[in-house]
């Protein structure tokens, strides 16, 4: 793939990931975006659609994962890489989204801080931050 090429997907993948942070609100249903911006310490979360939410949860990570893994692939060009990352994905899912369930039934007994963080893995593309690095790094090593 041509140099130019690649930054131009790149900096496509880069802006698909911006537009979904961008219109979180209006995309995806998450009382905890309000809760967190606002007087968290002092409030108790409102009633929430936990299954709702959960899906809302799903839908972001599997497009913020969908996208993560294309610009995987634009920068590497690696299958293996792309599918070390999709099993990845998948598994700090289920992790994350089962830690995330339980914090939110425990009513932030131990906290709000660790919910905070759990969902943020999920809602955002952190893993991300992670993999490419790490790929560079394997890359340069194979070299």
């Amino acid at each position: 793939m041509k140099y130019f090429v690649k930054i131009v997907f790149s900096l496509f993948f880069l802006w698909l990931l911006f537009l979904i942070r961008a219109f979180e609100t209006t995309l995806f249903y998450d009382p905890l975006i309000d809760y967190f911006q606002n007087d968290y310490l002092h409030q108790k979360i409102d009633d929430i659609d936990s299954w709702r939410l959960l899906v809302n949860l799903f839908y972001r990570y599997l497009l913020n994962s969908t996208i993560s893994l294309g610009l995987i692939w634009v920068l590497f060009k690696r299958q293996d890489y792309v599918k070390f990352s999709g099993v990845f994905f998948v598994l700090a899912f289920v992790i994350l989204i089962i830690a995330f369930l339980f914090l939110l039934k425990d009513n932030l007994q131990g906290g709000y801080l660790l919910l905070f963080y759990v969902r943020r893995f999920i809602i955002h593309p952190l893993f991300l931050l992670l993999l490419v690095p790490l790929f560079f790094y394997q890359k340069s090593s194979d070299t």
